[in-house]
């Protein structure tokens, strides 16, 4: 049985949001992991005919390409699942998380560059020697 394989990088929001869909949606599929560098997509391009992520190849050997019309096509596709709204949910509060962790180490990582800072500019008045 062929399954939804989704072309995407780790690193990019629209795919993010194209897997967050597909699992509130309660959708198997197999993740291919792209290259940054478009020229070197060669898999990407030779499974459907574009160097564009996220793309979506469907069980039928077609692909849809981009997250507006992934997103679009699973709307019309697939009827909303009981669970979504809780995945929905949990995600919310996941990145709400990850938004308050980062604002809780900017003080930190501040102090750690002014250190640093100080320690680059003793070396320097004493000709590399600490």
């Amino acid at each position: 049985m062929q399954m939804l394989e989704l072309f995407q990088t780790e690193w990019c929001p629209a795919s993010r949001r194209v897997r967050q869909r597909l699992t509130e949606l309660g959708l198997d599929y197999v993740n291919r992991q792209v290259p940054v560098e478009r020229e070197v997509r060669t898999a990407l391009r030779d499974a459907i005919g574009a160097d564009t992520i996220p793309a979506l190849r469907l069980e039928n050997g077609s692909a849809i390409v981009g997250e507006e019309n992934i997103l679009a096509f699973l709307g019309e596709q697939f009827a909303e699942p009981l669970g979504a709204e809780a995945h929905q949910q949990k995600a919310a509060k996941a990145r709400r998380r990850s938004i308050v962790g980062n604002e809780q180490l900017a003080p930190i990582a501040a102090d750690v560059k002014r250190r640093l800072g100080d320690v680059v500019a003793k070396v320097g008045r004493t000709n590399g020697r600490l």
